[in-house]
């Protein structure tokens, strides 16, 4: 791990996420513009939280990158879809790492945001009509 506190590398994870909604949203088709705005408000509302709370313990939190590099072009609604499913999937990886790193109330937050990023990555997966839709050990990318 870095030598960073391990809210302040979640919060990093948060702000990658956030910005890959930008694209994703652009794509979708109607039907799941609802799922990516849900998606991003709670990605939001958890960096939010994170912000304060690592301002509380006197740390300086990391600052979101002007731009971060997608892993692959997003052009469709399937590109949009499957960047929704990898980018959950990756924050989720996140947030189950920190599970070492941390104890009491910071563990549930890092086991709260990892139950959350694997339950809306199965709702991506369901979306995109992915096989299946649900992942054994959520969070192992």
């Amino acid at each position: 791990m870095t030598d960073q506190p391990p809210l302040a590398v979640g919060l990093a994870a948060e702000h990658a996420v956030i910005f890959a909604y930008g694209p994703i949203g652009a794509r979708l088709e109607r039907e799941h513009v609802g799922l990516a705005r849900d998606a991003d408000s709670a990605h939001r509302a958890r960096r939010d939280a994170l912000l304060l709370r690592l301002a509380e313990q006197g740390v300086t939190p990391p600052a979101a990158a002007a731009s971060y590099t997608l892993p692959f072009a997003v052009t469709d609604a399937a590109d949009a879809l499957r960047l929704a499913v990898h980018v959950e999937e990756r924050t989720a990886g996140v947030w189950r790492s920190l599970l070492a790193y941390t104890e009491a109330d910071e563990r549930q937050l890092a086991l709260d945001a990892l139950v959350d990023c694997a339950v809306r990555a199965t709702e991506w997966r369901m979306a995109a009509g992915i096989d299946p839709v649900t992942r054994v050990y959520p969070g192992l990318v």
